[in-house]
């Protein structure tokens, strides 16, 4: 949870009831889940088990078919509305509510091309939040120098390395001063020599107290860092618990097999 962000009473993310069907395909078969303020939540699973789904799920980047998403006291229901809701005015503020309490970081750092590292993180807080560019900018330097980038402020996207481009991301995510932070597979895209500095930024938040959802795999991440470990497989959440309740004495055989596949794939 960030520094300016209002105590909350219960959990900070409420899930509940949330399916999703792509064509014929059900990829989301009713998931439930709660996060508490101040804890760090990792969805693992195989390619295809629907944890991105959740994911852009919770800030309306997916519209569920059903299922209701609360954040931060704002609570959207979904139940009924089916994909034509999201075109209504009324939907797109409800998702403006979801959107303006979590930030995100993608697999893909998705940097402005043309802008500075400086303008890509100051862009969401002028333009969309009508923060004043001097204290954007105030705001932005200081955020660059949490992720270690205080010497790349004028730099642009293509002279950075992946790492450094998604350390800009998610300076980018936090300067929107967001209550949630959602991560899709941050390290996926990058080279295993640059997979440490995000992570490390990323632990860095969670001892800060941020309140995180992580889609990855990687699992000695999670083991270190969550404080809930969520297994999906096909569309629903097998199973649940504390890392070591999940990735050392797991209940169900998939999730068995599925750590073994990952932690020794030979």
């Amino acid at each position: 949870m960030s520094a300016d962000s209002t105590p909350t009473v219960g959990p900070l993310l409420d899930v509940s009831g949330l399916t999703k069907a792509f064509d014929e395909h059900e990829v989301l078969k009713g998931i439930d889940f709660t996060v508490a303020p101040g804890t760090v939540t990792v969805l693992i699973g195989p390619s295809g088990s629907g944890k991105t789904t959740v994911l852009r799920s919770l800030n309306g980047l997916e519209v569920p078919d059903a299922g209701q998403v609360e954040i931060a006291g704002v609570r959207v229901d979904f139940s009924g509305r089916k994909k034509l809701w999201a075109t209504r005015r009324a939907g797109r503020q409800e998702l403006a509510g979801l959107r303006a309490r979590s930030g995100m970081v993608f697999q893909g750092h998705n940097l402005f091309p043309h802008l500075t590292v400086l303008g890509n993180v100051i862009e969401g807080p002028v333009r969309v939040q009508g923060t004043p560019k001097e204290q954007a900018v105030a705001q932005a330097r200081e955020l660059l120098a949490k992720v270690g980038l205080s010497d790349k402020v004028d730099s642009y996207p293509y002279q950075l390395s992946g790492g450094q481009q998604q350390r800009v991301g998610i300076a980018r995510a936090l300067a929107l001063k967001p209550q949630l932070m959602l991560f899709d597979e941050p390290t996926s895209a990058l080279d295993p020599e640059l997979v440490g500095e995000v992570l490390t930024v990323m632990r860095d938040l969670a001892e800060e107290g941020w309140t995180m959802v992580v889609v990855t795999h990687e699992i000695r991440f999670a083991q270190q860092v969550a404080n809930q470990v969520l297994f999906m497989d096909g569309g629903v959440i097998l199973e649940s618990g504390t890392p070591t309740e999940v990735l050392v004495e797991p209940r169900q055989d998939r999730t068995r097999q599925f750590l073994r596949r990952i932690l020794d794939p030979l």
